[in-house]
C-alpha cells in the first residue's frame, strides 16, 4: 500500500477537500472515553512530527508542545475536535510492519525479489502483472533482496514497509520508495465478488492460505491489485523503533494512523472511535497515508511488527467515528457561520 514525504504543502489542499465535505465542530465532551485516555502518550507522538507540519499556527502549537505540558489541557486549551464527512460511519482496518525470511543473493529458496524503483516508472507505467510476466526488471541490479514467499511479498507491498532476516544473520529495514502509477484494487473485496467468501471472513491470514492452496488461481488474483510497490533499504537505528512513515518519522504502534491527506492533515492528532471486536476510543496522531486510504472517515491503525502484530491487524475492519484535532482558528475558518 505505502509510504512517502508528503507533509509539506497540504495545507491548501486539505482545506479545499474539506470544503466539499460536511464540516461540524465538536467540544471534548463529545468525544467517547476522552477523559480516559493516556494523553501523555499522545503527545509524545505528536511531538515527534510536529515540527514538520505546514504553517504559523502548527509551529507556534509545536513550540508549546516542546515544553512539556499537561498533555489533556494542551489539546484541550489549543484544539477543536472537527467532525468531517458528515455522520457516515468510518472504516477502520489495521497495518503493520512484516518481517520476511530473505537473503542478499537469490538461491532455489530465496527467488522472489524486493525491487527498487527503476527511474522509468514514474507516472503510470506499467502493472503488477506486466512487470512480473514480462520480467522487465530481471538483471538490472535493483534488487535489494530475495525472500521465500511470493504472497508474503505482496503484503509487504500492502503494508509498504517491513523486514527481511537474513539467511547468514543480520536484519535489513525496507521503506516505501514509489509505486507504479496504478490504482489500489482490494484482492480481499475481489474474493468476496467471486463469492469464495463472504465480506466477513476475509483476511489477510485467509488470503494467503487461499493464494498458497490454489497458486494458478492465486497468482491471478494477486494480479488484480495492478498497484506495484518498490522500495528503499532504510537503516535501523534502533530495532525498537517503528518504520518511517509518510512524514519520514518513526511511526508509533498503537498511536499511529494512515489516513487521507486530502482531508487530515499528515502530523494532526485525531480522536478515534472504533468499533467492533476490541474497540478502539483514543487519540492518535496521523503520520501515514496508504493507497487504499481515501475519504475522510477512513483510517489505518498501526499495530506494530512481527506475527503478533499482523494477526491484530489483518482482521480490523471496523465501523466508528474519527475526530479531526485542529488549531482552534483554523477550526473555526472551516465554519464560516460558528
Amino acid at each position: 500500500m505505502r509510504r512517502l514525504a508528503v507533509a509539506l504543502a497540504l495545507v491548501l489542499t486539505t482545506t479545499l477537500a474539506m470544503a466539499d465535505e460536511p464540516v461540524q465542530l465538536l467540544d471534548f465532551d463529545d468525544l467517547d472515553g476522552w477523559a480516559v485516555d493516556d494523553h501523555s502518550a499522545a503527545l509524545s507522538v505528536f511531538r515527534n512530527t510536529c515540527r514538520d507540519l505546514d504553517g504559523s499556527d502548527w509551529q507556534a502549537l509545536c513550540r508549546v508542545a516542546e515544553t512539556a505540558p499537561d498533555a489533556r489541557t494542551f489539546f484541550e486549551l489549543f484544539f477543536r475536535p472537527v467532525l468531517i464527512g458528515g455522520e457516515d460511519p468510518a472504516l477502520f482496518t489495521g497495518y503493520f510492519e512484516p518481517e520476511l525470511s530473505g537473503s542478499r543473493t537469490r538461491t532455489s529458496r530465496y527467488r522472489f525479489p524486493v525491487y527498487r524503483m527503476p527511474p522509468e516508472a514514474s507516472g503510470r507505467w506499467l502493472s503488477r502483472e506486466q512487470i512480473e510476466e514480462s520480467r522487465v526488471l530481471e538483471g538490472r541490479g535493483l534488487e535489494i533482496a530475495w525472500v521465500d514467499d511470493a504472497v508474503e511479498l505482496f503484503f509487504l507491498q500492502i503494508q509498504g514497509s517491513g523486514r527481511i532476516s537474513l539467511a547468514g544473520g543480520g536484519v535489513i529495514r525496507v521503506g516505501y520508495a514509489g509505486r507504479n502509477g496504478h490504482e489500489y484494487r482490494s484482492v480481499g473485496q475481489e474474493l468476496v465478488r467471486r463469492g469464495v467468501y463472504q465480506a466477513h471472513q476475509v483476511s489477510a491470514q485467509i488470503i494467503q492460505a487461499w493464494v498458497r492452496r490454489n497458486p494458478t488461481a492465486g497468482r491471478d488474483l494477486l494480479h488484480h491489485n495492478p498497484s506495484y510497490v518498490f522500495f528503499r533499504e532504510v537503516d535501523i537505528t534502533d530495532p525498537a523503533l517503528g518504520p518511517l512513515g509518510a512524514m519520514n518519522r518513526n511511526i508509533t504502534p498503537h498511536r499511529t494512523i494512515a489516513v487521507d491527506p486530502d482531508y487530515t492533515p499528515l502530523g494532526a492528532p485525531v480522536w478515534i472511535e472504533k468499533g467492533g471486536d476490541g474497540p478502539i476510543h483514543r487519540l492518535m496522531i496521523a503520520q501515514d497515508t496508504g493507497g487504499a486510504i481515501q475519504g475522510p472517515q477512513r483510517a489505518d491503525i498501526f499495530f506494530g511488527y512481527g506475527d503478533e502484530a499482523g494477526e491484530a491487524a489483518g482482521v480490523i475492519r471496523d465501523p466508528g467515528r474519527m475526530v479531526v484535532l485542529l488549531p482552534i482558528e483554523r477550526a473555526y475558518q472551516l465554519i464560516p457561520d460558528a
